[in-house]
């Protein structure tokens, strides 16, 4: 193949997927020819290669899917699940090719260290090292927090400024300025309808990074409804509806290729934002804004800034790196720094120290000292599937009663939120006029339905709950708000409540997506329960 050949067939597998993807299949199983597998191991292909492996896994799942929800004899299905994990292997490596060359290639930059206690400071105090920078923004004129100048982003302010006179078009200006809700709805049509060729522009490529992750939890709530409707009838009616199932797995195939494709993208974008800050006249802007906030910084910090000076001096003396200017040490000198200084907590517009929701994540057990004995406790707990958004939940309470069921989530967080909310709702409906405090091993669900409880808005747990069934259950929880609390406990550290909800929350997922039967899930709950030592059976509902 003449170097021309191998130009346009590179050329070619840039620009067409589906030839892409074939070409990459066929090198894992052994059947490539030479000269594609050379064109192959060309440096531009290695993030698009990476996509074509995250499509293909994800259908190669669907098939395997399909065949289970079909009940194919176990050879068929046998070499459906080795050929899944074949493609998961490859689409693993694949990404470590990548991330090597994209490390190779950054390697030939010269990036300037910034000096160790500027570093340190840095993180050692966030917040008063960034107030520091803002002053000295300030100070010189430049811009304060639009567009993004703070010590934050200044990567981000120099790109702005590099982009401050382009003319956007119009596409892009509406995918830049449209609410987060009708963003996610461009994915979906991008992956469902028509590709949307301005995602990758990179005034949009970072929010289309954002939510990616939000578009592909819809593609599994489409897989996750069709398993249900799947499932809801017999082997001999299944056919039509397996179509469907093919169908959600084809779209959600599409959402998380382009979900990878924009990971690229935001990757390539800031790798270009940081060349140019680190280059001519706006590096040296930046250096000398950084030292400039350092001596403020040691101005409103004298004793902190003490320390980082002594610490910094010390650790030089014998740092193997210290001619390089000790790159990686500032993480470590900022924890012992931490431990010695620790960041007070700010006040609220009341002059008040704002108390924390939580207890310390070290602490074995929740902190039920301020409990009335009235109360109900129950634990929490939920699982969530590989495929689909199915999820099941579980909670046990100390009085003896159990429920578990099934429902839909995004996120392990949003799927112990539902486990949350169904418990307490249960427990509400069932011991009148008294409180209920619910336990979970979730920091993230205990931060999110605290926040809706002390708020008393639904809408503050948006962040964490995306699907619908989630979001009604928290409406419905705050009603009773003033009856609820939820704490957080460290999970399996064979704490009976909660090892008895995280069997019940396996159960239910297992039920969910048919990969038990009715007679042996029935056992399985017997015994759950006799471990536990209960009498009471367990409530079973879907949210």
């Amino acid at each position: 193949m003449t170097i021309t050949e191998r130009t346009e067939l590179i050329r070619r597998f840039a620009d067409d997927f589906t030839a892409l993807q074939e070409a990459v299949l066929a090198r894992m199983n052994g059947i490539c020819v030479p000269e594609i597998a050379a064109a192959l191991e060309h440096p531009s292909l290695a993030g698009p290669i990476t996509v074509a492996f995250t499509h293909a896994e994800v259908l190669a799942r669907g098939a395997v899917r399909r065949a289970e929800l079909a009940a194919q004899p176990p050879e068929p299905l046998r070499r459906l699940r080795a050929d899944a994990r074949k493609v998961r292997r490859a689409r693993s490596q694949a990404e470590a090719v990548y991330k090597e060359r994209r490390a190779r290639r950054l390697a030939g930059r010269s990036r300037p260290v910034d000096m160790l206690e500027l570093r340190v400071a840095r993180m050692a105090s966030p917040a008063a090292f960034a107030e520091a920078m803002r002053q000295e923004l300030r100070d010189r004129g430049l811009p304060d927090g639009t567009p993004r100048a703070p010590e934050c982003d200044l990567a981000q302010w120099v790109w702005d400024r590099k982009s401050a006179g382009d003319e956007l078009l119009a596409p892009v200006r509406e995918l830049r300025d449209c609410d987060d809700d009708a963003f996610v709805q461009a994915l979906l049509r991008d992956a469902r309808e028509e590709e949307n060729p301005y995602l990758p522009h990179d005034a949009v490529a970072e929010r289309w990074s954002r939510h990616a992750r939000a578009a592909l939890a819809w593609g599994r709530y489409a897989i996750a409804q069709a398993e249900r409707d799947v499932l809801a009838c017999s082997f001999a009616g299944r056919h039509a509806r397996l179509d469907a199932l093919d169908d959600a797995y084809q779209d959600t195939a599409v959402l998380a290729a382009r979900s990878r494709e924009a990971l690229l993208k935001v990757t390539e974008l800031h790798d270009r934002m940081l060349a140019h800050a680190t280059r001519g006249p706006f590096a040296e802007l930046i250096a000398q804004c950084r030292a400039a906030a350092l001596a403020r910084f040691a101005d409103t910090e004298p004793e902190l800034w003490h320390s980082v000076r002594e610490l910094t001096v010390g650790h030089r003396a014998h740092c193997p790196e210290r001619a390089d200017g000790c790159p990686h040490c500032h993480r470590s000198l900022a924890g012992l720094l931490a431990t010695a200084h620790p960041v007070t907590t700010a006040e609220d517009g009341d002059g008040d120290q704002a108390t924390a929701t939580l207890p310390a994540y070290g602490d074995r057990y929740a902190v039920l000292a301020d409990v009335p004995d009235t109360a109900v406790v129950a634990v929490a707990d939920a699982a969530v599937g590989d495929e689909s958004a199915l999820c099941g939940y579980g909670w046990a309470a100390e009085d003896g009663t159990t429920g578990y069921g099934d429902s839909v989530a995004s996120s392990s967080g949003e799927a112990e939120v539902i486990g949350i909310c169904a418990a307490a709702l249960s427990l509400i409906e069932h011991h009148e006029d008294v409180p209920v405090m619910l336990l979970c091993d979730s920091v993230q669900a205990v931060q999110a339905v605290n926040t809706a409880l002390h708020s008393a808005d639904p809408t503050a747990a948006h962040s964490t709950l995306l699907f619908p069934e989630s979001r009604q259950l928290m409406d419905h929880l705050l009603r009773h708000r003033h009856r609820v609390q939820v704490r957080w406990l460290k999970g399996h550290i064979g704490h009976d409540l909660n090892e008895t909800a995280d069997a019940f929350a396996g159960l239910a997922l297992r039920r969910a997506n048919g990969r038990i039967a009715a007679s042996a899930a029935r056992k399985e709950e017997a015994r759950i329960l006799r471990a536990l030592g209960s009498g009471t059976g367990p409530i079973s509902v879907a949210a």
